[in-house]
Protein backbone atom coordinates (compact mmCIF):
# COMPACT_ATOMS: atom_id res chain seq x y z
CA UNK A 1 0.00 0.00 0.00
CA UNK A 2 2.80 2.44 1.00
CA UNK A 3 4.47 1.47 -1.93
CA UNK A 4 1.74 1.99 -4.40
CA UNK A 5 0.67 5.73 -2.49
CA UNK A 6 4.39 6.73 -3.24
CA UNK A 7 3.79 5.82 -6.84
CA UNK A 8 0.46 7.74 -7.34
CA UNK A 9 2.29 10.31 -5.46
CA UNK A 10 5.20 10.73 -7.79
CA UNK A 11 3.07 10.67 -11.02
CA UNK A 12 0.73 13.65 -9.92
CA UNK A 13 3.74 15.36 -9.06
CA UNK A 14 5.56 14.74 -12.64
CA UNK A 15 2.35 15.46 -13.94
CA UNK A 16 2.12 18.40 -12.73
CA UNK A 17 5.89 19.19 -13.68
CA UNK A 18 5.13 18.37 -17.09
CA UNK A 19 2.07 20.95 -17.48
CA UNK A 20 3.81 23.64 -16.12
CA UNK A 21 6.19 23.03 -18.57
CA UNK A 22 4.16 22.73 -21.72
CA UNK A 23 2.04 25.70 -20.42
CA UNK A 24 5.17 28.00 -20.05
CA UNK A 25 5.70 27.06 -23.89
CA UNK A 26 2.24 27.60 -24.74
CA UNK A 27 1.45 24.25 -26.29
CA UNK A 28 -1.91 23.83 -26.72
CA UNK A 29 -4.70 21.67 -24.38
CA UNK A 30 -3.77 18.54 -25.91
CA UNK A 31 -0.20 19.22 -25.79
CA UNK A 32 -0.44 20.37 -22.58
CA UNK A 33 -2.01 16.84 -21.36
CA UNK A 34 0.99 14.61 -23.67
CA UNK A 35 4.07 16.48 -22.09
CA UNK A 36 2.06 15.99 -18.71
CA UNK A 37 1.63 12.26 -19.62
CA UNK A 38 5.08 11.07 -20.85
CA UNK A 39 6.61 13.58 -17.88
CA UNK A 40 4.39 10.98 -15.33
CA UNK A 41 4.83 8.03 -16.93
CA UNK A 42 7.94 8.26 -19.36
CA UNK A 43 10.25 7.11 -16.77
CA UNK A 44 8.19 4.78 -15.27
CA UNK A 45 7.86 2.95 -18.80
CA UNK A 46 11.67 2.26 -20.03
CA UNK A 47 12.25 1.07 -16.54
CA UNK A 48 9.44 -1.71 -17.06
CA UNK A 49 10.65 -2.20 -20.66
CA UNK A 50 14.24 -2.40 -19.41
CA UNK A 51 13.09 -5.34 -16.57
CA UNK A 52 10.78 -7.33 -18.95
CA UNK A 53 7.38 -6.07 -17.16
CA UNK A 54 4.97 -5.72 -19.99
CA UNK A 55 2.38 -4.66 -20.42
CA UNK A 56 3.78 -1.70 -18.76
CA UNK A 57 2.19 -0.51 -15.20
CA UNK A 58 0.12 2.48 -17.01
CA UNK A 59 -1.72 -0.27 -19.50
CA UNK A 60 -3.03 -2.62 -16.96
CA UNK A 61 -3.54 0.09 -13.98
CA UNK A 62 -5.16 2.57 -15.52
CA UNK A 63 -5.50 4.33 -12.19
CA UNK A 64 -2.05 6.24 -13.16
CA UNK A 65 -3.59 7.56 -16.41
CA UNK A 66 -6.54 9.13 -13.81
CA UNK A 67 -4.19 10.59 -12.11
CA UNK A 68 -2.18 11.99 -14.62
CA UNK A 69 -5.52 13.64 -15.96
CA UNK A 70 -6.15 14.86 -12.58
CA UNK A 71 -3.23 16.72 -12.20
CA UNK A 72 -3.35 18.65 -15.30
CA UNK A 73 -6.83 19.55 -13.93
CA UNK A 74 -5.27 20.45 -10.83
CA UNK A 75 -2.84 22.45 -12.63
CA UNK A 76 -5.48 23.98 -14.74
CA UNK A 77 -8.09 25.10 -11.59
CA UNK A 78 -5.18 26.26 -9.67
CA UNK A 79 -2.52 28.11 -12.38
CA UNK A 80 -3.24 31.42 -11.18
CA UNK A 81 -2.23 30.67 -7.84
CA UNK A 82 1.11 29.01 -8.89
CA UNK A 83 1.98 32.27 -9.51
CA UNK A 84 6.02 31.56 -9.96
CA UNK A 85 6.02 29.04 -13.07
CA UNK A 86 9.56 27.80 -12.52
CA UNK A 87 9.66 27.67 -8.51
CA UNK A 88 6.37 25.44 -8.60
CA UNK A 89 7.80 23.14 -11.99
CA UNK A 90 11.27 22.50 -9.40
CA UNK A 91 9.21 21.81 -6.53
CA UNK A 92 6.77 19.20 -8.28
CA UNK A 93 10.35 18.22 -10.43
CA UNK A 94 11.67 17.69 -7.73
CA UNK A 95 9.44 15.74 -5.47
CA UNK A 96 8.51 12.82 -8.19
CA UNK A 97 12.60 12.42 -8.60
CA UNK A 98 12.86 11.45 -5.20
CA UNK A 99 9.99 9.43 -5.18
CA UNK A 100 10.41 7.71 -8.53
CA UNK A 101 14.34 7.21 -7.29
CA UNK A 102 12.63 4.94 -4.68
CA UNK A 103 10.21 3.22 -7.29
CA UNK A 104 12.76 2.13 -9.56
CA UNK A 105 15.05 0.85 -6.74
CA UNK A 106 12.25 -1.41 -5.60
CA UNK A 107 11.28 -2.52 -9.03
CA UNK A 108 15.24 -3.58 -9.29
CA UNK A 109 15.32 -5.59 -5.76
CA UNK A 110 11.95 -7.39 -6.81
CA UNK A 111 13.75 -8.13 -10.30
CA UNK A 112 16.91 -9.29 -8.16
CA UNK A 113 19.32 -7.02 -9.52
CA UNK A 114 22.34 -6.24 -7.80
CA UNK A 115 22.33 -2.70 -6.16
CA UNK A 116 24.35 -0.35 -7.80
CA UNK A 117 22.20 -1.75 -11.25
CA UNK A 118 19.00 -1.27 -8.83
CA UNK A 119 20.15 2.47 -8.26
CA UNK A 120 20.99 2.98 -12.07
CA UNK A 121 17.37 2.05 -12.72
CA UNK A 122 16.01 4.28 -10.13
CA UNK A 123 18.38 7.22 -11.40
CA UNK A 124 16.56 6.14 -14.88
CA UNK A 125 12.99 5.63 -13.65
CA UNK A 126 13.08 9.20 -12.13
CA UNK A 127 15.01 11.13 -14.73
CA UNK A 128 13.88 10.12 -18.32
CA UNK A 129 10.16 11.07 -17.98
CA UNK A 130 11.65 14.94 -17.54
CA UNK A 131 14.33 13.91 -20.45
CA UNK A 132 11.27 13.32 -22.62
CA UNK A 133 9.77 16.28 -21.56
CA UNK A 134 12.45 18.42 -21.97
CA UNK A 135 13.60 16.94 -25.33
CA UNK A 136 9.54 17.54 -26.81
CA UNK A 137 9.77 21.08 -25.49
CA UNK A 138 13.04 22.12 -27.35
CA UNK A 139 14.83 22.05 -23.97
CA UNK A 140 18.35 21.18 -22.85
CA UNK A 141 17.10 18.23 -20.31
CA UNK A 142 18.29 19.42 -17.00
CA UNK A 143 20.05 15.67 -16.36
CA UNK A 144 22.46 16.89 -19.17
CA UNK A 145 23.05 20.38 -18.11
CA UNK A 146 26.45 21.14 -15.85
CA UNK A 147 24.87 23.83 -14.30
CA UNK A 148 23.13 21.59 -11.95
CA UNK A 149 23.08 18.27 -9.98
CA UNK A 150 20.36 16.47 -10.64
CA UNK A 151 20.69 12.57 -11.49
CA UNK A 152 23.57 12.69 -8.69
CA UNK A 153 21.10 13.24 -5.94
CA UNK A 154 19.55 10.35 -6.91
CA UNK A 155 22.60 7.95 -7.24
CA UNK A 156 23.47 9.58 -3.86
CA UNK A 157 20.26 9.07 -2.54
CA UNK A 158 19.83 5.44 -3.81
CA UNK A 159 23.44 4.39 -1.50
CA UNK A 160 21.97 5.67 0.91
CA UNK A 161 18.83 3.44 1.02
CA UNK A 162 21.20 0.64 0.72
CA UNK A 163 23.20 1.61 3.38
CA UNK A 164 20.05 1.83 6.05
CA UNK A 165 18.79 -1.41 4.78
CA UNK A 166 21.69 -3.21 6.58
CA UNK A 167 20.37 -2.24 9.63
CA UNK A 168 17.09 -2.94 11.30
CA UNK A 169 15.15 0.14 10.41
CA UNK A 170 11.12 -0.18 9.33
CA UNK A 171 10.85 0.37 5.48
CA UNK A 172 9.01 3.24 5.65
CA UNK A 173 11.49 5.23 7.94
CA UNK A 174 14.03 4.37 5.17
CA UNK A 175 11.57 5.77 2.46
CA UNK A 176 11.15 8.97 4.06
CA UNK A 177 14.86 9.39 4.64
CA UNK A 178 15.84 8.80 1.62
CA UNK A 179 13.36 10.91 -0.25
CA UNK A 180 14.38 13.85 2.45
CA UNK A 181 18.27 13.51 1.01
CA UNK A 182 17.04 13.78 -2.54
CA UNK A 183 15.23 16.35 -2.45
CA UNK A 184 17.72 18.40 0.27
CA UNK A 185 20.46 17.87 -2.02
CA UNK A 186 18.64 19.51 -4.44
CA UNK A 187 17.31 22.36 -3.09
CA UNK A 188 21.25 23.10 -1.60
CA UNK A 189 22.47 22.30 -5.23
CA UNK A 190 20.21 25.20 -6.57
CA UNK A 191 20.09 27.32 -3.75
CA UNK A 192 24.11 27.35 -3.78
CA UNK A 193 24.99 26.73 -7.36
CA UNK A 194 26.62 23.13 -6.65
CA UNK A 195 27.51 21.63 -9.34
CA UNK A 196 29.94 18.59 -10.34
CA UNK A 197 33.67 19.44 -11.39
CA UNK A 198 34.18 19.56 -15.48
CA UNK A 199 37.13 18.39 -17.34
CA UNK A 200 38.58 21.26 -19.01
CA UNK A 201 41.13 21.41 -21.77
Amino acid sequence: MVFYSLDIIGTFAFAISGFLTAFHKRLDLFGLFIIAFVTALGGGTLRDVLIGRTPVGWMIDLNYVYVVFGGVVFAILFKRKLEYLRTSLFLFDTIGLAVFTILGIEKGIDANLHPVISIALGTMSASFGGVIRDILCNEIPIIFEKKEIYATACVFGGAVFFVLKMFTIPMIVIYIITISIIITIRLLAVKYKLKLPQIKD
